[in-house]
């Protein structure tokens, strides 16, 4: 018998960074190898489903690309096929361990994955697969943040995992500041009024008109993810 979830249907967010490992760019064979066993892990214990948007900032920064000159379409363009090229390497490493996945594009590619269907990409799930969504939300000016609360919104996902750099929420950057304070538990409200880095605000507020809960920890630990699902208390919680 396998561990009773907290959830049965979630949504993990994995930012492209997270890929790199201490690489700081491209993807790390180590590293997507240990996030692909953890994921593996999860499903086989607990039978969530679980779906899964991937960013590309470890590749390709669409708004990175705009404030050096280019045009901001094109650079997002450039973005959301970064988020492909993560999604398919996430998709082999899972399906090496033996667990089905589908990568679903929201930019038709028929050669390499699936055109983004919600219905299909919910029957996937309800068979055990699991669904990784690429090319963002198919329109430039949207963030992989917004795709998570939009595809979590979409497939009646009962929260949203937000796997970082970082192991939670702070009212400054950790990184540069050491007195920085992790908050345990925020409201929606809370991360918009203060403009806290969780995700950007339209997600944030996607997600609060749909009341799905976000749980954001640090994909570096081991387990985390599965901590996550049962419903244990790591990372900052946000409703």
């Amino acid at each position: 018998m396998g561990e009773k979830p907290a959830y049965s249907r979630v949504l993990l967010k994995i930012s492209g960074e997270a890929l790199a490992g201490e690489e700081g760019f491209g993807i790390d064979p180590v590293t997507i190898k240990k996030i692909a066993s953890e994921i593996y892990d999860v499903v086989k214990i607990t039978r969530v489903e679980m779906a899964i948007v991937v960013g590309g900032g470890n590749i390709f920064r669409g708004i990175a690309g705009s404030a050096k000159g280019m045009d901001r379409g094109t650079a997002d363009y450039m973005g959301m096929l970064a988020t492909v090229i993560n999604a398919l390497a996430l998709q082999d490493a899972i399906e090496k361990l033996g667990l089905e996945t589908r990568v679903q594009s929201a930019i038709e590619m028929r050669q390499i994955a699936e055109p983004y269907i919600r219905r299909r990409a919910i029957r996937h799930l309800e068979k055990g697969r699991v669904v990784i969504f690429a090319a963002g939300t198919g329109n430039p000016f949207f963030s992989t943040d917004t795709t998570a609360a939009l595809r979590a919104a979409e497939i009646s996902a009962e929260a949203i995992l937000m796997a970082k750099n970082v192991d939670g929420v702070y009212d400054s950057d950790p990184v540069t500041n050491p007195d920085a304070v992790k908050y345990k538990e925020l409201a929606y409200l809370d991360v918009l009024k203060r403009s806290l880095r969780v995700m950007d605000s339209t997600a944030v507020s996607l997600c609060m008109d749909n009341n799905i809960p976000l749980i954001v920890f640090g994909v570096g630990e081991s387990g985390n993810i599965k901590r996550a699902v049962l419903g244990e208390k790591i990372g900052t919680f946000v409703r």
